[in-house]
């Protein structure tokens, strides 16, 4: 099936326990679950689509707030393709046995867990809610209830971060059965409480270059193929969703705050919750996927930019500019690969410096 034909579904669920200190994610107080008034707004929204989804994504928030009978609801009414991706996420402490088993039974194919690390002074730092051994208890539950993929997040370069943590956190990952590992920095982002109250003992730039690219080596050397900027997986587990994105195919966001791009075209729900329960928000333009749109999503994967597809979509690069991507290759920043142009893991820390120079 060509990238053309493929077509997503994402399905925000904004409700949490807690807000987390670096989380600039839009979010509504969740403790009680997920009001089914919310669900049958997702279900109104959903009744609008006359497409069947190569993949299915519940983000958040803490989707796993969801009853299993919520979620299999919701994944009936938008009647996935045989074969697809189904993608819940989770925070470690909303999870059970039951629940996992009943996600599982209503057909979710794919659970991901925000464990972010394996030091419980750093979790609190962070203000996560669960505990490294609470992460190791939900992982072997989700094996337990016959999750073959199984998702695991490693924040990097943390206040008073070292290589250390970062290698008890990948073991706690690798041992708990994930198949994709998501390893990102930390950034401190507007109207967060850690950009309120920045936390101390926070690594410079270039501590935090370093994180990254030990990360990058020691997941390879564990069997966890860098894929993209941020992504991580043992062969053939690469997350079909987020591919959609980064190859700038349809996909079709439902909820606060949620994106679409359909035939080129992109919109986003308003951040209003009861707006969107109450039917009175609509989506709003967000213009064209262009070219340039096309170049920075492909520029995260390690497959790099086709230059006769970006050519394709209307993409020119200038002499300047070849001049620099062959600069780029000399220093061990890109490679390339007949006629595609792809960062290294070094091109990937400094990744923003080198899109200024393409755009």
């Amino acid at each position: 099936m060509s990238n053309k034909k493929l077509f997503g579904l994402y399905l925000h669920v904004p409700y949490c326990k807690a807000k987390c200190r670096y989380c600039d994610f839009y979010s509504a107080p969740g403790a009680r679950g997920v009001p089914q008034a919310y669900v049958d707004a997702l279900l109104r929204e959903m009744a609008k689509n006359t497409r069947r989804p190569d993949t299915v994504y519940f983000g958040g928030g803490t989707p796993a707030l969801l009853s299993p009978a919520q979620v299999k609801t919701l994944l009936c009414a938008c009647d996935p393709l045989p074969g697809a991706e189904i993608t819940l996420e989770a925070n470690p402490d909303v999870v059970t046995q039951e629940t996992l088993n009943g996600f599982r039974a209503a057909g979710v194919t794919r659970i991901s867990f925000g464990v972010q690390s394996a030091d419980d002074t750093q979790l609190r730092r962070l203000g996560r809610t669960h505990t490294a051994a609470g992460a190791s208890a939900a992982l072997a539950m989700a094996q337990k209830a016959g999750f073959a993929e199984i998702c695991g997040d490693i924040m990097l370069a943390l206040p008073h971060y070292s290589n250390a943590e970062f290698d008890a956190t990948l073991a706690l990952l690798k041992n708990g059965g994930c198949t994709h590992i998501s390893a990102y920095l930390l950034k401190i982002e507007p109207g967060t409480a850690f950009a309120q109250y920045p936390p101390d003992g926070l690594p410079s730039p270039d501590e935090a270059a370093d994180f990254y690219l030990y990360a990058v080596r020691r997941l390879e050397q564990e069997g966890y193929r860098q894929y993209e900027i941020s992504n991580f997986a043992r062969p053939g587990h690469e997350g079909r969703h987020n591919l959609l994105y980064w190859n700038c195919c349809d996909y079709l966001g439902l909820g606060p705050a949620a994106h679409s791009c359909l035939g080129q075209l992109r919109n986003y729900w308003p951040n209003d919750v009861q707006g969107f329960i109450a039917g009175t928000v609509q989506p709003q333009p967000e213009g064209d996927c262009t070219a340039e749109d096309f170049l920075l999503m492909q520029l995260r994967l390690r497959t790099g930019l086709n230059l006769p597809q970006y050519a394709a979509r209307g993409g020119q690069l200038t002499a300047a500019q070849r001049t620099f991507m062959r600069q780029c290759v000399a220093h061990g920043y890109a490679v390339w690969q007949d006629d595609t142009f792809a960062l290294t893991p070094e091109g990937l820390v400094v990744q923003n410096a080198i899109l200024e120079e393409l755009i």
